[in-house]
């Protein structure tokens, strides 16, 4: 049995937030939760954060880590070898492709692998004029300009 919550007596009364109702019914649909490969998600700074990955085994030639607008993919796809026959396989080999939503104004800045982690940098760069602001308080007078009509001028 599945529950969905019906988002839609939300949008009478909000504008702007299409995006956010977006992503909540996005992760209702989600059939199966993908647990590989592991990884940490962390907070080093107000605008900063780090996404670890487990990845023991693949190259960097075997990932690709791309941004499509505000969906952050990476994908492993390791190249076949012939290294023998295996009795047993414990270290996970299969592709993958994890996906993360990404907030407004947060971009990729580098990726590294060491050791197995894959360690991918993020940044929250919101824009100056999205930024709080003080707005000064006066002494109760309005001055406006007084309003002007132009008329069109007429190259001769």
């Amino acid at each position: 049995m599945r529950n969905e919550l019906d988002f839609a007596p939300l949008y009478r009364s909000s504008i702007g937030f299409d995006r956010v109702f977006n992503l909540l019914n996005n992760a209702q649909r989600l059939q199966a939760i993908e647990t590989w490969p592991p990884y940490d998600i962390v907070k080093t700074s107000e605008d900063d954060y780090r996404i670890q990955m487990a990845i023991a085994g693949f190259a960097e030639a075997d990932l690709e880590i791309t941004q499509e607008r505000n969906v952050l993919v990476v994908k492993g796809q390791k190249a076949e070898g012939k290294d023998g026959e295996y009795l047993h396989r414990g270290i996970a080999g299969r592709a993958f492709e994890r996906r993360f939503e990404l907030a407004d104004h947060v971009r990729v800045e580098n990726a590294s692998l060491t050791n197995g982690i894959l360690s991918i940098a993020l940044k929250r760069e919101v824009p100056e004029a999205m930024k709080p602001r003080k707005i000064a308080i006066g002494d109760g007078s309005f001055q406006q300009a007084p309003l002007q009509i132009e008329a069109e001028r007429q190259v001769a």
